[in-house]
């Protein structure tokens, strides 16, 4: 493969840096070799914003003028376990290793003691989803009733609570394409998701129905939709046009309920004073829309625009703001919300989720924004983390960073693995 000559002399000014490394050691530039190690070196592997961020930040701890004393530790909260071994031998390197604990703890990784009890959980949900494969599908469910008349109780139900599409014309009149309004808009795309999503729910179920009748074959897709529902998840072929979500079955039904009687109210109350930004589909529609109202609205080129973030002490306001809009539904994994200093805080113990307080999306000019002891959380949409790349130029998981108040240190937060969710797996 050829070498690019850019390339070639990021090479040339590593092999520099290495060859004075061990004639001045005071002065060797560690930022510099964080760099090139973490954004030259894995930078053409590492391409996510967040992924990089965390990259760098771990790297510090070790290109750090820190790390030739002997007393450096690697784990702060456990200070004596993990300690870089001091200059001697080769045996006597192994045995400062060998006394390291064989268990790591999370601290090491930069994680809270909770990150025990996340993996614990995820190894029984993989047990439990691995147990379930070795069910056979004749097998009979509560109360010796057969899989079929589970199936023909479950779609009934999700049939009978799932309202009928929405009359798009007629929400089209009353919510008209305005230029000072982007909101009517994003209600008429959000409207149209759901609408196909909704189509695909109910002709799946219906046809189930007909199948376990003996009035249509079960094809292959319905036989996986059937034995989705059996086994309590959410079939593929909803996924496929639906909004991200980890949720079982009952909860994604519930979820899904709860995401249209949103939109209900949106279209017979008016535009909400606070949105649900969690039952939104396409989230980035709806920022994009706000940012529109405000450039629109102050004759502002929209790509001078960022966005700035206030938890309001009012939690509960009567009306829409000025500029921006009120968002509520996140949860804060990793960390929680301190209500009495109104900024992050570790999180306590056995406790996972917490929600998150009114956020306040405030359209501004780059140049005009705030600057405070924050930390760039960043906001998925499932806890996964991860998504494709869309034909709309945005992760299907990804939402936006964040700014949160925090007396703490960025690089803090980044190791813990702090992040905002618009919804939960369960």
């Amino acid at each position: 493969m050829r070498v690019s000559e850019p390339m070639t002399h990021v090479w040339g000014q590593a092999r520099q840096l290495r060859m004075f490394i061990d004639e001045s050691l005071d002065e060797v530039p560690f930022k510099a070799i964080n760099y090139l190690t973490g954004e030259c070196n894995y930078g053409g592997r590492v391409t996510e914003k967040q992924d990089r961020r965390l990259l760098m930040t771990l790297l510090a701890d070790y290109y750090s003028p820190a790390a030739l004393n002997d007393d450096y530790t690697l784990c702060v909260e456990h200070p004596d376990w993990y300690v870089i071994p001091p200059v001697g031998t080769h045996e006597a390197t192994l045995e400062a290793i060998g006394k390291m604990s064989m268990v790591v703890p999370p601290g090491v990784y930069g994680f809270h003691e909770n990150a025990n009890l996340t993996r614990e959980q995820n190894e029984t949900y993989s047990l439990m989803e691995n147990l379930l494969l070795t069910v056979g599908q004749d097998a009979a469910g509560g109360g010796g009733s057969s899989s079929e008349d589970t199936i023909r109780e479950v779609t009934e139900d999700i049939l009978r609570r799932t309202p009928e599409p929405w009359d798009l014309a007629q929400v089209q009149e009353m919510y008209p394409t305005m230029y000072e309004e982007s909101m009517n808009t994003v209600l008429i795309q959000e409207l149209t998701r759901f609408n196909r999503l909704t189509h695909v729910i109910k002709a799946s179920l219906h046809d189930i129905q007909k199948a376990l009748k003996g009035l249509l074959l079960m094809s292959e897709d319905l036989e996986q939709v059937f034995n989705s529902i059996f086994n309590g998840k959410t079939p593929s072929l909803w996924l496929a046009s639906s909004y991200p979500s980890l949720k079982p079955l009952g909860s994604y039904t519930n979820d899904l309920i709860e995401r249209l009687k949103f939109f209900q109210n949106w279209i017979d109350q008016g535009i909400p004073v606070k949105f649900w930004i969690s039952g939104i589909y396409f989230t980035q529609a709806f920022t994009t829309g706000a940012s529109q109202n405000y450039a629109r609205k102050y004759t502002i080129p929209i790509d001078t625009l960022t966005f700035d973030f206030e938890m309001p002490t009012e939690q509960e306001p009567k009306e829409r703001p000025e500029n921006g809009v009120y968002t509520y539904g996140t949860f804060l994994e990793g960390c929680k919300w301190d209500w009495q200093k109104w900024e992050l805080q570790e999180s306590d113990p056995k406790v996972l989720y917490v929600p998150v307080p009114l956020i306040w999306i405030v359209p501004c000019k780059k140049v005009d924004l705030r600057q405070f002891p924050s930390y760039e959380c960043p906001m998925y949409k499932v806890s996964t983390r991860k998504g494709t790349l869309s034909t709309t130029g945005h992760s299907t998981n990804f939402v936006m960073p964040i700014r949160i108040s925090s007396s703490h240190p960025e690089s803090h937060w980044v190791k813990r693995g702090v992040a905002m969710l618009t919804q939960l797996d369960s």
